[in-house]
């Protein structure tokens, strides 16, 4: 019988991958840093999901609930791996708790951080109250709070929506898209808009990637449908004029300024590499790629492979992810530990 597979992180590709061990009959050891598992869509208090529109809750509640009562897995929450040492079939990890573990391999599902708008303070966040973040709208959503201006409870008539803060932006080095953040808030969008039918909704944008299908669902919906207008601008910056936020910049179509006032500006933030990737890199030997996200081994030469053998990577751990995407990479990343253990066994048995 081959060991258990070591899955750090209880985020949806980690959710994913225990899930499908434990469906297939291997042992599975889940370790969370978290007092919780669900990762960011349930510590962030994330709302409806793009692009299936079912509450995080919900949908990820529900992947943590099959993991959690599978006696095939063991959950720690509250820790982290200090040591992880051996080779493929045969490792040794210690978390921080003192708990030794012998696994047969590791899969890497350690997500990504959500960037911080204090990087980006000439857009207002941090100075104003009223200037938010996509996932504090998510969470006034999620929480049946309201929209409402965290200065003084009001329902907004103007909101603009600023993409971007955190990704493609040379001069704070993210260069990288967040992929997911244009569809995240024409949903956001729509969504304000059907809490305040008499909000006007502006999103502000370099360029506009609702990648694959969801063009016509998100783009095209929340301007045809809910009257939510563009504005491809370059900004400068938010201030205020005593009663409302300012924006200013410049409308990059017509080649000319504008400055419109709004009640609350919200700041479609980006993903950052996992603040402890440096600390992983050390611990499980494998390799960061240029940005800091864990580099990857050639797709087409190994699946779900990091830069060490028996060492497997899944979802945003990766770089910028979708939800769903990240559940696949995790349902790939146990395929790949599975094929893993039956070559060992066949091996043994020559």
């Amino acid at each position: 019988m081959s060991k258990p597979v070591l899955v750090v992180g209880g985020g949806p590709a980690g959710l994913s991958a225990a899930h499908a061990l434990a469906s297939a009959g291997r042992e599975v050891v889940l370790v969370e840093k978290a007092d919780r598992l669900g990762g960011a869509p349930i510590l962030s208090g994330y709302a409806r999901l793009v692009p299936s529109h079912e509450w995080a809750r919900d949908a990820i509640g529900g992947m943590v609930d099959r993991v959690a009562t599978n006696p095939l897995v063991k959950v720690h929450t509250n820790t982290t791996v200090a040591t992880f040492e051996g080779d493929p079939g045969a490792f040794r990890a210690t978390l921080k708790d003192g708990t030794s573990l012998d696994v047969g391999s590791a899969i890497l599902c350690t997500g990504f951080t959500h960037f911080d708008s204090l990087n980006k303070p000439e857009w207002g966040f941090g100075t104003y109250e009223d200037v938010v973040t996509t996932t504090q709208v998510e969470q006034m959503l999620s929480t049946g709070s309201g929209i409402k201006c965290p200065s003084d409870g009001r329902a907004p008539d103007r909101v603009a929506i600023l993409l971007c803060v955190g990704s493609r932006d040379r001069q704070i080095g993210r260069e990288w898209c967040s992929k997911v953040c244009c569809t995240v808030s024409a949903n956001l969008a729509m969504e304000i808009r059907q809490a305040l039918p008499n909000c006007n909704v502006y999103i502000y944008y370099m360029d506009i990637r609702t990648f694959g299908l969801y063009e016509g669902e998100f783009y095209w919906a929340s301007q045809e449908e809910y009257k939510v207008r563009y504005i491809k601008a370059r900004i400068a910056e938010v201030t205020s004029d005593g009663k409302r936020l300012i924006v200013k910049g410049e409308d990059t179509l017509v080649k000319r300024p504008i400055t419109i006032p709004f009640d609350m500006v919200v700041h479609a933030i980006g993903m950052d590499p996992n603040v402890d990737n440096m600390t992983l890199s050390a611990v499980f030997g494998v390799k960061l790629q240029k940005y800091g996200y864990i580099d990857r081994a050639s797709t087409y030469s190994q699946m779900s492979g990091s830069s060490r053998p028996g060492v497997f990577v899944a979802g945003a751990a990766l770089g910028p992810e979708t939800i769903d995407d990240s559940i696949a990479q995790g349902q790939s990343a146990a395929m790949a530990a599975l094929a893993q253990a039956s070559l060992e066994i066949r091996e043994a048995a020559e």
